[in-house]
């Protein structure tokens, strides 16, 4: 299949276009460009590079993509944006190219679904199957697991951790990292964690046991204000055993470095 370009495209000699790609009105392709195949690039888009896009993705219009960090320390070094496959970046979204002060790449999983209007900053790194719904942003270094889903108008700090299969209400402001499986909303020292998502895990198949277990560890972690967070995690993985979730969640404040949002709705 031969790709598709619109007459009014701008489309630069070096790019790399893979077959089935079409390109829409007045979109703009620069050089270091590499779109797969039966991708998609709307009306008005902008992608720069470095920038590798897989397969089968839809870049909406008026999406800007690939675009130098915004970072004062940022001196034109060679960054760049990877994308993976199956992606839907929609209308009038931000994904910016990583920083040499990080790792010097942004890098997006498959399967995502980037509403209008959200950013993804330099050097954040996103898994696979996640949701960023209207307006909601991720500053720099940020890390998302698969299959959080990230609710209209959140802020997330720069270097912050979002759990996988976590939910975040919109309208939250995220300053500290997101445990995994975790419902959370709030702004700041106002953000509290309501419980284990079981909605969101049943959904995507957890068993009745796994989830029990995780809001056994849920209780000890969360609701100990007896224990310290070290001695919490103690007792967790000993009294909840044979649980790869658990552990997840237990390692996930093990390596946290901002430290993690604990405070629940009964503090």
């Amino acid at each position: 299949m031969s790709t598709n370009i619109h007459p009014t495209a701008v489309i630069d000699k070096e790019a790399e276009l893979d077959s089935g790609v079409s390109v829409g009105p007045y979109a703009v392709i620069e050089k270091d460009v590499r779109i797969g195949a039966d991708s998609r690039v709307m009306a008005h888009a902008v992608v720069s590079g470095p920038t590798t896009i897989g397969e089968r993705n839809l870049i909406g219009s008026f999406a800007t993509i690939g675009g130098d960090p915004q970072d004062m320390s940022y001196n034109g070094e060679p960054t760049e944006l990877i994308i993976g496959n199956d992606n839907q970046i929609r209308e009038y979204a931000s994904v910016h190219r990583g920083t040499p002060h990080g790792p010097g790449k942004t890098h997006i999983g498959n399967n995502n679904l980037l509403m209008a209007y959200t950013h993804v900053a330099h050097d954040c790194k996103l898994g696979d199957h996640i949701i960023m719904a209207n307006v909601a942003t991720l500053a720099g270094h940020v890390e998302v697991g698969s299959k959080a889903s990230i609710g209209g108008l959140v802020a997330v700090h720069q270097f912050c951790r979002i759990g996988c299969f976590s939910y975040i209400g919109g309208v939250s402001g995220i300053s500290l990292d997101v445990p995994p499986y975790v419902i959370i909303a709030g702004t700041r020292n106002r953000t509290r964690i309501s419980g284990i998502n079981k909605i969101g895990l049943k959904r995507n198949g957890f068993s009745r046991e796994t989830i029990s277990k995780l809001e056994n560890a849920f209780r000890v972690i969360f609701r100990s204000p007896n224990l310290l967070i070290k001695d919490a995690l103690e007792l967790a993985k000993e009294e909840i055993t044979d649980c790869p979730e658990v552990d997840c969640l237990v390692k996930f404040f093990e390596d946290s470095k901002r430290g993690v949002v604990k405070r629940t709705i009964d503090d």
